[in-house]
């Protein structure tokens, strides 16, 4: 069964979100403070205007994260990125072709 792509970017999100916490802040668990931008981040994409045909949030035109979330989504995505090709080389390859 083939998932969406919306779906594909809130699992990478979510594994991005889950590596950052573990291993560059060592929490046992996700803090509220990053479930709460997990949950933003879904609805973003969930209400993305370009649907499956998205492209790489860095690269698209319209900008919908708060100022403030995107910054925490991009050093986030900074770190934890080239640590996915670890974690999950399936995830982080694909990632990597659909930009």
């Amino acid at each position: 069964m083939s998932r969406s792509r919306i779906e594909r970017e809130k699992r990478v999100v979510s594994s991005m979100i889950e590596l950052y916490c573990r291993h560059k802040l060592h929490m046992t668990e996700v803090s509220e403070e990053y479930r709460q931008l997990e949950e933003y981040a879904h609805r973003r994409l969930d209400g993305c205007k370009f649907g499956e045909q998205k492209p790489a949030c860095k690269r698209c035109p319209i900008h919908c994260y708060k100022p403030a979330m995107r910054d925490t989504m991009r050093e986030i995505m900074r770190w934890s990125g080239p640590r996915m090709i670890i974690y999950d080389p399936i995830a982080a390859l694909r990632h990597l072709f659909n930009k």
